[in-house]
């Protein structure tokens, strides 16, 4: 598909330094321009805004596997979540895929059919879609092959989680659905429990291997990132090993650690929704309040970036240009991706279109090509 060569007239636009004013916005050959370009298309009653940067979202999961088993169609699979993300105002979208001992979904294996499925649709699409690997920290015995595996399925950006239920496996005790995971994974339950044992004595020999991994990834170019970080000693020790994200902090003391040496934070719109998190962490209301959030991300919720930055707007917690970048320009900015976040000229034309009273989404371009347009405001641009 070719991009398209226009100016939306009539529209209230959210514009670089002058926030949402009524406005012309020009797009031609994928880009923002200065001045007025191609046919003119009516948008008087909505609201034009710059594409939502998804920095983190696992929502993919149901659509490449909808059913324990149902893993074949990886990349209908994949369609099917451009399709949802582009419908939901998304223009760049991170898929966090695991690489954990959870296995099914999660596994090693299932990693790699993932990133191939994305890799094979990328040219198909015009979601911009990109690749995120969250591996899980006591996996020991694959750390020597990442590095090469890594590169080979070109994933820019890796974050570093631990879910092993340490307290459970140090008392010798059986974490919660225990036999339910085993099974999905398609392991034994007594199997399963030993390997999770296993892995918990090895834990003295994480840091080290972490140190090394890190810094062989640092070297390849990969953005690193932690997840969940509960304490400052927490987020000091991933940033000595050059992860400079912090995703989802859970802890006031984590962000204020982050937001003082100058990492970048993401939290979980859903959190925003909510009013909270579901696991009783640091209420992200609360840390963007206090200034400590960069970017706000899917989680596991495509629609909630969306909601979040207008629920933010109108609690008057930010005002909408504020409220918005932190799904458009702030992870733009932890991304370094100097090419889009905001519709200033130049800047790749990535742009959703909401109705100005239901603030639904109507349409969404991407590049200056168009990723979802539903209901009335297609009349605006067929006739």
């Amino acid at each position: 598909m070719t991009a398209l060569d226009l100016t939306l007239t009539g529209a209230d636009v959210l514009l670089p330094e002058q926030g949402l004013v009524p406005a012309d916005l020009s797009l031609a050959e994928g880009v923002v321009q200065s001045g007025r370009s191609g046919r003119t298309i009516d948008l008087s009653g909505y609201l034009v805004l710059p594409g939502i940067i998804d920095l983190h979202g696992d929502g993919f999961e149901r659509h490449i596997a909808p059913r324990r088993g149902a893993m074949k169609q990886m990349e209908e699979g994949i369609l099917s979540v451009e399709a949802e993300l582009a419908a939901n105002g998304i223009t760049t979208a991170v898929l966090a895929q695991f690489h954990s001992w959870e296995g099914g979904v999660r596994g090693p294996e299932f990693a790699e059919q993932v990133f191939g499925a994305i890799a094979s649709v990328r040219d198909h699409v015009v979601t911009d879609l990109m690749p995120q690997l969250r591996f899980e920290t006591h996996m020991l015995d694959d750390y020597a092959g990442l590095p090469q595996r890594i590169a080979e399925w070109c994933v820019p950006y890796v974050v570093f989680n631990d879910h092993l239920p340490h307290d459970r496996l140090a008392e010798g005790r059986k974490p919660p659905r225990l036999t339910g995971q085993a099974l999905k994974a398609g392991r034994n339950p007594d199997k399963h429990f030993d390997m999770l044992l296993s892995m918990h004595a090895r834990r003295a020999e994480v840091p080290a291997a972490l140190d090394a991994l890190c810094a062989t990834l640092t070297a390849q170019g990969i953005r690193l990132g932690s997840h969940d970080d509960g304490t400052a000693e927490t987020r000091a020790e991933w940033r000595a090993r050059g992860a400079q994200i912090s995703e989802f902090p859970e802890t006031l003391e984590a962000a204020e650690a982050a937001r003082t040496a100058g990492d970048h934070i993401i939290l979980g719109s859903p959190n925003v929704v909510r009013g909270g998190s579901h696991k009783g962490n640091a209420s992200a209301l609360d840390l963007i309040a206090m200034g400590y959030c960069d970017a706000l991300a899917s989680d596991y919720h495509y629609p909630s970036p969306r909601r979040a930055a207008l629920m933010i707007a109108r609690s008057g917690l930010l005002d909408l240009a504020d409220a918005w970048a932190l799904v458009s320009s702030g992870p733009a900015g932890v991304l370094g991706l100097q090419d889009r976040g905001t519709l200033a000229p130049g800047q790749r034309a990535d742009l959703v279109i909401l109705d100005a009273k239901s603030h639904r989404v109507s349409a969404t371009l991407a590049g200056g090509r168009v990723s979802y347009m539903a209901g009335d405001i297609a009349t605006r641009f067929v006739n």
